[in-house]
């Protein structure tokens, strides 16, 4: 993960099943002969990170990500691997690589036309860059966030925290980009639908991830003024099921740029 605020890690995998289930759709897609090279870019706690070394037992296989806690998670759960604490923005390759992994973690960069051409550098010839962004801006738990922030004493200081994810390309965009780049590109989009345990649930989803950026500014009791709120409008938006959990509609972008 990016950004300028630490990630909670425990926090992150209490839903480790369904945050991985992107990771591995993605991985099972990428066909590469004998990749000797691999980075897992916004790798996390190492979840990602072990898929793409359990795909590809040969290669050489690191991970990089900005968040300390994220790194000694993954540290610890893969200690036979090489993990790095660096920025994504100011990140560079300092070598071609058979594999380039982004899974949830680009959709907080901007300028994609720029970073997914500086993505395709580090490719090797016949390398692949392999991404994954959630694509849920306009899904209510999105929406609720920016409302929340916008109604509350807080909202001076949460200006910069509405609108702080890139805003995600169009099909059209990432093929064209990737295609100047000189790339072959395939592109699909899933909704997942995560069967969570009430609302509380989808409040405690997004407390390490889209929340952080809320929540991080304010004080102890604005903070739990503010997510109060938020979970009033979430319950608004998601109705419980027969059986007492609810849906949480989750659609993620996929990208696969093989390098000519």
């Amino acid at each position: 993960m990016t950004g300028k605020v630490d990630w909670d890690a425990d926090q992150y995998l209490r839903f480790e099943d369904e945050r991985t289930r992107p990771s591995l759709d993605l991985i099972q897609r990428v066909r590469l002969a004998d990749p000797r090279r691999c980075i897992d870019l916004g790798c996390g706690p190492g979840n990602s990170t072990e898929l793409v070394a359990a795909r590809f037992p040969g290669a050489v296989v690191e991970g990089l990500d900005s968040s300390p806690d994220m790194i000694e998670k993954a540290r610890r759960r893969l200690p036979q691997l090489s993990f790095t604490l660096a920025n994504l923005d100011e990140w560079s390759a300092d070598d071609r690589y058979d594999l380039v992994f982004a899974n949830a973690v680009l959709q907080w960069l901007p300028d994609h036309a720029a970073l997914f051409a500086r993505l395709a550098r580090a490719l090797r010839r016949g390398g692949a860059l392999a991404v994954q962004m959630p694509n849920n801006l306009a899904e209510p738990s999105h929406v609720s966030m920016d409302e929340a922030a916008a109604e509350g004493p807080w909202a001076g200081r949460l200006v910069n925290a509405r609108g702080s994810k890139a805003v995600i390309g169009s099909f059209s965009d990432y093929r064209r980009w990737l295609m100047q780049a000189g790339c072959e590109v395939e592109i699909w989009q899933t909704t997942y639908v995560h069967a969570l345990a009430g609302h509380d649930a989808i409040v405690a989803w997004f407390m390490s991830t889209g929340l952080k950026p809320y929540i991080d500014p304010l004080p102890a009791g604005e903070r739990e003024a503010f997510l109060a709120r938020y979970r009033e409008k979430i319950a608004a938006a998601y109705p419980v099921e027969p059986d007492g959990k609810v849906l949480l509609r989750f659609p993620r972008l996929f990208i696969l740029a093989v390098r000519s």
